[in-house]
C-alpha cells in the first residue's frame, strides 16, 4: 500500500509540474509575447497591396492630350473562391482571349492563385468584375495619342514608372500622384478571400499640366525640319517657335544624325553652336544704344577684303588677320547696309568702336552666356568669355561676326524675341498651366521679364535693319512670304569641334513674323548641309518660309486682316485656340480649321466640287489641299490621314466642312 501511495503521489507531482509548465508557457505566449504573435499572425493572413495613382496628363496649349495615362489590368483568379470553374473559365476565355480548357483544369486541380498578366483594357475586364474569385489588378500605362510628337521634350518614364527624362522628369513629383493601399486576406496556401472589412486608402491622382506647345505647330516644325535635313543631306538641325510677348515656346524640335539614322533629341536646349551672322544684330544693338553710330555713318569695305592688323606694329606682315565678305558690295556701307548684306568687313570695323566691356555687356544683356531659365532639365548656358579672357582685337571682331560665342537655338530665339518685344528679355516657358486632381487651377504662366536689353527705339531700329536683310538683295530674301512680311537675319558659320574649325558649316535663320508687332520668333538651324549651298539664306531661310506657309494654310496663324492691299501697320497675327466640336460621332479632340480664303456671303450659290483624295498624306499637306479647294477642315488627330468624311471624290459645295481623321 505504501508503495502504491508513493507511486500515486509521484504521478500527481509529475502531472502538477506538467500542468504548471503548460500554464507558464501559455502565460508566456499569451501575455508576455502575445502582441508579437498576434502581429505575426496578422502578417501571415493579410497582405497590403499598393493601388497605383493615375499619373497626370500632359496637354498642349489648346487642350490636345500629348501624354495620357491609360488603365491596364492584370487578372488574378483565386480557385478556392470560384463557385463554378467551368462557367468562370469560359467567361474569362471569351473576354480575355485565353484557352478555356487549360484554365478550367487549372482551377479544378490546383488551389494556387492563377495569374493572367495581360495587359487588358477596362472594357475587356468589365464583364468579369462581378465574378466571384476573379480579381482585377490595376496598372497605369503611359500612352501617346500623337505618337512621337515632341517626344524628347515630353520625356519618358523608367522601368519603375518614375520620370526619367524631359518634362516627365522635371514634373515627376507633380505628375506622379499619391498611391493608395488595400488590405487583402489570404490563407496559408496563399489563397485570397474577400472581406468587407478590409482597409483601403484611395489613390490621389497626379496634377494635369498644360504646355505652351501647339501640337499642330510642333508637327509642322518637326516635319519641316525633317524635310530640310533630307533635302540638304544634313547632319541634323533645330527649329524653335517662340511667342515674344509671353516667352511661350510654341514648338521646339531637333534632329541629330546617328550613323545612318536621324533621331529626335532636345538639342535645341542643351547643344550649342557658333551663330555666325545672326549675332551681328547684337553688335549693332550695342552701337546704337551707346550712340556710337548713326544712320549716316559708314565704313569702307574696299573690295570686300580687309587685312586687319592685330598688333600695334602693323608693319609686321605676319600680324594681320584677313577678313572677307561673300557678297558683291564694295565701297562704303552704313550699319544698315552691313546687316542687309551681312558684311563681315563692315561689322568688324564698326565693332572696333566698342570697348570690350561694352560689347560684352550688350551680349550679356540679351542673355548669352547664361541659361534662359526655361522649365526643362539640363539646359546649357552657352559660352561667352569675360573680357579679360579675350584676345586683343581678335575677340571683338570675332564676336561681331558671331564667333567665339556659343549659343543654343533657344537662346538665340529668346534674344530675337527681345528685339520683337521692344527690348525686354523674357524667360521662356514650356508650361502654361497646372491643374490639381479636382481640376482646380494651381498655376498659370505669366510673362517673366528678366531685363531690358535695349530701348524700344533701338529695338524698332533693329527690326528695320532686319527688314532690309530679307528684301530683294538681302541675304534672307528667299524667306519672304509674299503678302505676309517677315523680317530676319541669316547666319553661316564654320563648325568647331575637337579644338579646331572643320570644313563644315552651319546655316541658320532667325526671323520675326509679321514685321509689325511680331507675334512669332522662328529660329531654324541646319547642321553641315552636304547637298547644294551651305549658306543659311539657301537652307534655313527657305525652310522657315515653308513652315510659316504651312502654318498659315493650316489656320494656326490666321490674319485678322490679310487682304493683299492692306497696309502692314493694320495687319495683326493672333494664335487662336482651337474650337471643339459640340457633337461628333466619336469621342476625342476635334480641331476646327477655318478656310483662310473664306469671305463674306455674296449671295452667289457655288457649284459643288469633288473633295480631294488625301488619305495617306501628312496632315499639313491634306489640310492645304482641302483649303485650296475651298473647304473648311475639322481635324482629328495628327500624323497621316486615315480617312475623311465626306470621302474623297464626294461632291461638296465650297465653304462646307470636311472631317479628317489622322493617326
Amino acid at each position: 500500500m505504501a508503495r502504491t501511495r508513493a507511486r500515486i503521489g509521484a504521478l500527481q507531482a509529475i502531472l502538477a509540474i506538467g500542468m504548471l509548465a503548460v500554464l507558464l508557457r501559455a502565460a508566456q505566449v499569451q501575455i508576455v509575447h502575445g502582441g508579437q504573435y498576434a502581429e505575426l499572425a496578422e502578417r501571415q493572413r493579410t497582405t497590403t497591396e499598393t493601388l497605383p495613382a493615375r499619373r497626370g496628363t500632359l496637354y498642349d496649349r489648346n487642350g490636345h492630350p500629348l501624354v495620357v495615362t491609360q488603365e491596364q489590368y492584370a487578372i488574378g483568379i483565386a480557385p478556392n473562391e470560384v463557385e463554378d470553374p467551368r462557367a468562370t473559365a469560359r467567361l474569362v476565355a471569351k473576354h480575355l482571349g485565353v484557352a478555356a480548357g487549360p484554365l478550367e483544369r487549372s482551377l479544378r486541380r490546383s488551389k494556387r492563385y492563377r495569374w493572367l498578366a495581360g495587359p487588358y483594357s477596362a472594357d475587356k475586364i468589365s464583364p468579369l468584375q462581378t465574378l466571384r474569385g476573379v480579381h482585377p489588378h490595376l496598372r497605369m500605362e503611359r500612352a501617346y495619342p500623337s505618337g512621337n510628337l515632341a517626344q524628347p521634350i515630353l520625356g519618358r518614364l523608367n522601368y519603375d514608372g518614375d520620370g526619367a527624362s524631359g518634362l516627365e522628369l522635371l514634373l515627376d513629383s507633380l505628375l506622379a500622384g499619391v498611391p493608395g493601399e488595400a488590405v487583402v486576406l489570404k490563407d496559408p496556401a496563399g489563397r485570397r478571400y474577400e472581406s468587407p472589412s478590409r482597409q483601403r486608402r484611395e489613390p490621389v491622382p497626379g496634377h494635369d499640366v498644360y504646355l505652351t506647345l501647339d501640337a499642330e505647330l510642333q508637327d509642322i516644325a518637326e516635319r519641316g525640319l525633317e524635310d530640310a535635313i533630307a533635302q540638304a543631306d544634313a547632319d541634323g538641325g533645330d527649329v524653335v517657335f517662340v511667342q515674344p510677348a509671353t516667352g511661350a515656346v510654341l514648338a521646339i524640335a531637333s534632329r541629330v544624325r546617328q550613323g545612318t539614322r536621324v533621331v529626335a533629341s532636345p538639342a535645341a536646349i542643351h547643344t550649342t553652336f557658333e551663330p555666325g551672322s545672326t549675332a551681328k544684330v547684337f553688335t549693332a544693338a550695342a552701337l546704337l544704344s551707346l550712340g556710337l553710330v548713326d544712320s549716316a555713318d559708314t565704313e569702307d569695305i574696299g573690295q570686300g577684303k580687309w587685312r586687319m592688323p592685330i598688333v600695334d606694329e602693323p608693319s609686321k606682315p605676319s600680324h594681320y588677320r584677313t577678313i572677307e565678305d561673300s557678297h558683291d558690295e564694295t565701297g562704303r556701307l552704313t550699319l544698315a547696309d552691313a546687316i542687309r548684306v551681312s558684311s563681315n568687313v563692315a561689322m568688324a570695323k564698326f565693332a572696333l568702336r566698342l570697348a570690350p566691356e561694352q560689347q560684352f555687356e550688350a551680349l550679356r544683356a540679351f542673355g548669352f552666356g547664361s541659361p534662359t531659365g526655361i522649365d526643362f532639365p539640363s539646359e546649357s548656358p552657352g559660352r561667352l568669355a569675360l573680357p579679360d579672357q579675350w584676345t586683343r582685337r581678335m575677340s571683338p571682331v570675332s564676336l561681331a561676326m558671331g564667333y567665339e560665342l556659343a549659343v543654343t537655338p533657344l537662346q538665340l530665339a529668346v534674344a530675337y524675341a527681345a528685339i520683337a518685344n521692344d527690348g525686354i528679355v523674357l524667360t521662356p516657358s514650356l508650361i502654361s498651366a497646372i491643374r490639381g486632381p479636382a481640376g482646380r487651377l494651381v498655376y498659370r504662366h505669366a510673362p517673366e521679364p528678366v531685363r531690358r536689353a535695349v530701348s524700344p527705339a533701338v529695338a524698332a531700329q533693329l527690326r528695320r535693319y532686319l527688314r532690309g536683310a530679307v528684301e530683294t538683295g538681302g541675304t534672307g530674301e528667299r524667306a519672304q512670304l509674299g503678302k505676309h512680311v517677315l523680317v530676319g537675319k541669316t547666319g553661316t558659320s564654320r563648325r568647331f569641334a575637337d579644338g579646331r574649325y572643320l570644313h563644315e558649316y552651319t546655316g541658320s535663320f532667325a526671323s520675326l513674323f509679321p514685321e509689325d508687332q511680331p507675334q512669332l520668333v522662328v529660329v531654324v538651324k541646319i547642321d553641315n548641309p552636304k547637298v547644294g549651298s551651305y549658306y543659311g539664306g539657301q537652307t534655313a531661310a527657305p525652310a522657315t518660309k515653308d513652315m510659316l506657309n504651312w502654318a498659315l494654310a493650316a489656320g494656326r496663324l490666321p490674319l485678322d486682316a490679310a487682304e493683299p492691299g492692306l497696309p502692314t501697320s493694320q495687319r495683326r497675327v493672333q494664335l487662336r485656340p482651337r474650337r471643339r466640336a459640340e457633337s461628333e460621332r466619336e469621342t476625342g479632340v476635334t480641331t476646327v480649321i477655318p478656310w483662310p480664303r473664306e469671305s463674306a456671303d455674296s449671295g452667289v450659290t457655288l457649284l459643288a466640287r469633288p473633295v480631294p483624295k488625301v488619305v495617306g498624306l501628312p496632315v499639313r499637306e491634306a489640310v492645304h489641299a482641302l483649303h485650296q479647294r475651298g473647304f473648311q477642315v475639322r481635324l482629328r488627330g495628327l500624323g497621316r490621314v486615315d480617312h475623311t468624311w465626306p470621302a474623297g471624290g464626294t461632291p461638296l459645295r465650297p465653304g462646307r466642312s470636311v472631317t479628317v481623321w489622322a493617326n
